[in-house]
């Protein structure tokens, strides 16, 4: 305001009003269209990759829903799996770089992306880049290492080390003047892989055009089985909301999305997930003829990994049966321990041994005396438990309750219960799609459980991180991304 009021008095007194109006008009135009929710497509990234077998695809999916929950446990936020979760594209730099296609995920708080010349090792079984290795643009600035965001990615370090690692001169650190001197490359431990990465700014333009100025992310010439950058969506500085909000609070404050149903069926997935940034509440109660409920819970603080988003569960209903949730999933102790980690970066749901094993155990005395236990299918796919059936399998309604007043989600079936067809003889099979992980005396230290991207498929899952709340609503995903888009 005060730099507006003296440009203002280099304004002869006739025009000071026109100037003044202006000035209110464009200030208050850029307002409301920041106000406006942003609707951005998801890719999944099923739809670009070709597995052999629906085995080979349930195999590969579990093994690494599995890997990236346990190593959670050693305070590393793991990258997502190949094949079976949904990208993000944006475009960075001035002139705008080719479209960059990046993994969403809301298990981590930092964007990073494979920059030219880009080596990736041992990366020869892994699925290919989805876009080629980024160029730094001639308006990309590094990161210096006096700057809040150096110190974010290296686990909130003082300036003053992080300088000394830049090896910035003691009498420049000694008076603060270490602004030429770029942010040290910063290091990412992942479950079986990792990456060395140097942090820019430029800005990012997301596929409305709208643009982002100064915009951090982590540029990695070299990585380790790891080919594909990550767009965090958790908390934390760095993360693409948190920077979002310095445009308008409105957008990165609030975001959802709206998983298309695939059960891995590729020309399912190539219909674009809705990903909303922002609000839209007046449409929450009814949209077009579809009426739509939200059930929220609230997000449980991790001091561990404060940018997971953690809920607490109470319980699993099988049919008309209740089974209470261990007390390490309904809250998060003081060493961050426990509460459900909502994750688009998991494919399946990990429950604890003891949670998982009653519900194995009564979705089987339901199932199991009607169909025969498909025990090769299990041994293939690492799921269990499997059917064989003839027609339709009849299996029991499967919810997840959820800390608060009626904060119950239904399933719906094919978010727990996949059907597909055996490629040894060609008989029906169904599993359950829910995976063990593993005792709770192991848990310790981390999350107790996470909800997988595949059990959130066909709900639209909402974000709000200013009331610190997670919302579940039934929604027609497809539909949803053509009423918005329109």
């Amino acid at each position: 305001m005060a730099m507006a009021m003296a440009m203002a008095t280099c304004i002869s007194f006739p025009y000071l009003y026109l100037y003044l109006y202006l000035l209110l008009f464009s200030t208050c135009c850029l307002t409301i269209s920041m106000s406006e929710p942003l609707l951005l497509p998801l890719t999944h990234a099923f739809s670009k990759t070709h597995f052999t077998t629906p085995h080979h695809l349930l195999k590969t999916t579990s093994a690494r829903s599995a890997a990236r929950f346990h190593h959670r446990h050693k305070q590393v936020p793991l990258p997502l799996s190949p094949g079976s979760d949904y990208t993000l594209s944006f475009t960075l730099g001035s002139p705008p770089s080719p479209t960059i296609s990046l993994y969403l995920d809301t298990g981590s708080d930092a964007v990073w992306l494979p920059c030219s010349p880009f080596e990736c090792i041992l990366c020869e079984s892994k699925a290919p880049p989805l876009s080629p290795p980024f160029n730094l643009s001639s308006s990309a600035v590094a990161v210096p290492c006096k700057s809040s965001a150096c110190s974010a990615a290296h686990s909130s370090l003082p300036s003053s080390d992080l300088c000394a690692m830049s090896r910035c001169p003691l009498d420049d650190i000694e008076t603060s003047d270490c602004d030429s001197f770029p942010c040290p490359p910063f290091y990412y431990a992942y479950g079986d892989g990792s990456l060395i990465a140097r942090l820019y700014k430029d800005s990012l333009t997301l596929p409305n055009s709208l643009s982002i100025q100064n915009f951090t992310f982590g540029c990695a010439h070299t990585t380790l089985a790891e080919p594909v950058g990550v767009a965090g969506f958790g908390f934390g500085r760095l993360s693409l909301p948190a920077q979002l909000s310095s445009v308008s609070p409105q957008l990165g404050n609030r975001f959802s999305y709206c998983l298309v149903s695939h059960s891995f069926d590729s020309d399912k997935v190539r219909r674009p997930s809705p990903l909303i940034l922002g609000r839209y509440e007046e449409k929450e109660k009814q949209f077009g003829d579809e009426i739509v409920e939200f059930v929220y819970t609230d997000m449980l603080y991790n001091p561990k990994h404060p940018y997971f988003y953690s809920v607490g569960l109470e319980g699993i209903s099988v049919g008309k049966r209740n089974i209470p949730a261990p007390e390490n999933l309904k809250k998060v102790d003081r060493r961050g321990s426990g509460g459900m980690v909502v994750d688009s970066g998991t494919t399946f749901t990990m429950l604890p041994e003891s949670l998982y094993g009653s519900v194995v155990r009564e979705f089987d005395r339901r199932v199991g005396r009607f169909y025969e236990r498909a025990s090769a299918v299990e041994e293939t796919t690492g799921l269990s438990p499997c059917y064989y059936y003839d027609k339709v399998a009849k299996v029991p309604v499967v919810s997840f309750h959820f800390v608060g007043n009626g904060s119950s989600v239904v399933l719906p079936r094919r978010n727990y219960f996949y059907e597909f067809k055996d490629g040894g003889d060609g008989r029906s099979v169904g599993c359950l799609m829910l995976m063990n992980g593993g005792d709770e005396e192991e848990l310790r230290g981390g999350p107790g459980g996470t909800l997988g991207n595949y059990q959130q498929q066909g709900m639209e899952v909402v974000y709000d991180l200013e009331k610190r709340k997670v919302g579940f609503a039934r929604r027609k995903c497809s539909s949803l991304w053509d009423s918005l888009k329109n």
